[in-house]
């Protein structure tokens, strides 16, 4: 079993480390994992997975369960492991959330980290659940990170704990496999309030590409929370996922951003959409320009260290690339020789 976490690589820059996001509703789980040891190789500093029931996209193809390909994964490299993210919401009540990555924790101590949303329709909605209006969604999560401390405490105090809230129930239980020290909790958002609530509770935050105002925005808010908690701002972890696009040539680039990725170029919220099949006919009316600004799609190796290195200057601590295209060997190759040591904090 591979328990030993690794200390540093060539994708880790001091307090900003540069890992490798899989993307499991496009890679069958054990070509996923595979990837994710490929990346490791070559210089990257762990591994964020998807948590989909379905694929954003029909032509995707896959969309597997996120918590056994993170075991395969922790068993094939060193790095850090995720989930980027996962939503204990409808589709998964909170307690099992709190199981699998305790579980995971204990196997593999000091590397696993959990990341937390509010959800997609197009995962939640499949057990037949009322979809709710966003600030539901936001409580339920919040709701459901209460509860999954009060499991981690239980199993690191073993003692019984229980919960009766405005949308869970927990009978009087605790967790009987705990790592000594529990997991790190990210909340995901890209709401300044959310931010802030998630500052009090949470021991990170995880985020998307925005405009630096906006991302200068959150990080305060955030801040402001975690002051109002008690807590150092500053020690809180904050992470970023970010798309992009690389192939040889540009015209390789763009066409496996409008194949693979067009919702990065879908300027509107997509919580509410439930069906691959919803996303795919959004997908025929985007176009090239609507990735402007909201994906880099580009062959110059160099534009995208400049695009990296703009979010590491912001302040993250951790960025984990995903590359949209199927090519994800060769990217990996060269960012890895042309790209990930060039950046500096």
């Amino acid at each position: 079993m591979a328990t030993e976490s690794r200390v540093s690589s060539s994708g880790d820059l001091g307090r900003c480390a540069i890992g490798y996001a899989a993307m499991l509703e496009q890679f069958p789980p054990a070509e996923a994992v595979e990837l994710g040891a490929f990346a490791e190789q070559h210089g990257f500093s762990g591994v964020m997975a998807a948590d989909h029931f379905q694929p954003w996209l029909p032509a995707q193809g896959q969309s597997p369960f996120v918590w056994n390909v993170l075991t395969a994964l922790a068993e094939r490299t060193t790095g850090d492991i995720g989930p980027g993210v996962t939503a204990p919401t409808y589709r998964v009540h909170p307690a099992v959330v709190a199981q699998a990555s305790a579980t995971l924790a204990s196997m593999y101590p000091g590397r696993h980290w959990l990341g937390i949303g509010s959800g997609e329709a197009i995962n939640e909605h499949i057990v037949g659940q009322y979809w709710p209006e966003a600030h539901e969604r936001i409580g339920r999560m919040f709701e459901a990170v209460d509860i999954i401390k009060k499991l981690f405490a239980s199993g690191i105090q073993h003692k019984d704990v229980k919960h009766q809230g405005q949308y869970y129930k927990l009978e009087t239980t605790r967790l009987w496999t705990m790592p000594e020290t529990p997991p790190e909790i990210f909340i995901a958002t890209s709401g300044p309030v959310t931010a802030r609530r998630a500052g009090r509770v949470a021991d990170g935050l995880i985020t998307v590409e925005a405009p630096r105002e906006r991302i200068e925005h959150l990080f305060a808010r955030f801040a402001a929370g975690a002051r109002e908690g008690g807590r150092r701002a500053e020690a809180m972890p904050k992470v970023l996922q970010l798309h992009l696009s690389w192939a040889e040539t540009d015209k390789e680039a763009m066409r496996n951003a409008l194949a693979e990725w067009p919702m990065a170029a879908m300027p509107f919220a997509k919580s509410d959409i439930r069906s691959p099949y919803e996303f795919e006919q959004l997908a025929r009316m985007v176009r090239p320009e609507d990735f402007n600004g909201r994906m880099l799609v580009s062959s110059d190796p160099d534009r995208h260290r400049a695009h990296i290195q703009r979010f590491i200057d912001l302040g993250f601590d951790r960025i984990y690339l995903h590359n949209v295209g199927r090519n994800q060997r060769e990217w990996i190759t060269r960012f890895g020789r042309d790209v990930l040591p060039k950046l500096q904090r």
